[in-house]
């Protein structure tokens, strides 16, 4: 770091199809990546038992969503967290107190393991590992005009290949959970000029001036992007390699 920008390295991994297993318990080996995958419809059954898990911020943000699926979402979403968090840690769901980076981003105090959440429209993902990590997950289904979106947050190589994709919309998703996942991963969550984030290539370095990019980004990130079947893809960002990541799909 030079003091007027960050040297940012990326490293892009996939698309691959995700070979989606059962988690039957333990934490991810160090330098290894957990990823749950649930739909919706998955968990609709656990609404009760979820909703009696949430501390009472969580459950003042749930009111506050105008719309009955977006609560519901919220609701299933973070009762996930907190149910597989509490398994992974031998505790109760209920008993975890969550604190907030700078930006937002959650973290349980004094514990080793770091974890990120993402949402869309039918679904949602938590990657847990031992270092900081960010994912995001999209669906298919999600209504977004491609072209617009990509002329005012993508570099014009980055149009260029969504244009040349055999599926356009795809191809948008795959950068587009890239750009989430490193955002995410560094703790800022968002940044106006997405441009300076190009996901396109196997590798590229950057310069990203963004202050609290700057303060808080490591200087590299390994992106790993994955089909989940026809409906959803996500990508995984992590400042480590890491030796493997394992996906496992909640019923």
């Amino acid at each position: 770091m030079d003091g007027a920008h960050q040297d940012l390295h990326l490293y892009c991994r996939g698309p691959l199809p995700a070979a989606v297993g059962q988690w039957t318990g333990g934490a991810p080996p160090h330098g290894h990546v957990h990823v749950h995958v649930a739909t919706i419809a998955a968990l609709r059954s656990r609404t009760e038992a979820y909703l009696h898990t949430l501390d009472t911020e969580e459950l003042a943000r749930h009111e506050r969503f105008r719309f009955a699926a977006d609560r519901e979402r919220f609701l299933l979403a973070h009762g996930l967290l907190r149910d597989l968090l509490g398994r992974y840690l031998g505790l109760g769901p209920a008993a975890l107190r969550f604190a907030r980076g700078a930006h937002g981003k959650p973290y349980l105090p004094g514990v080793p393991l770091h974890f990120n959440l993402s949402d869309t429209k039918d679904a949602m993902a938590l990657a847990v590992a031992h270092a900081p990590l960010g994912l995001d997950l999209e669906t298919m289904g999600r209504t977004v005009d491609n072209l617009a979106v990509a002329a005012h947050y993508f570099t014009a190589e980055e149009q260029a290949d969504i244009a040349a994709a055999t599926d356009a919309k795809r191809r948008f998703l795959e950068l587009w959970t890239r750009k989430e996942a490193v955002l995410k991963a560094s703790g800022v969550g968002i940044m106006d000029d997405l441009k300076v984030l190009r996901v396109d290539q196997p590798y590229q370095a950057l310069r990203i001036a963004h202050p609290a990019f700057r303060a808080l980004a490591d200087a590299q990130y390994h992106v790993h992007t994955w089909h989940l079947g026809a409906d959803h893809l996500l990508s995984v960002a992590s400042a480590l390699e890491p030796a493997a990541v394992a996906v496992f799909g909640e019923e």
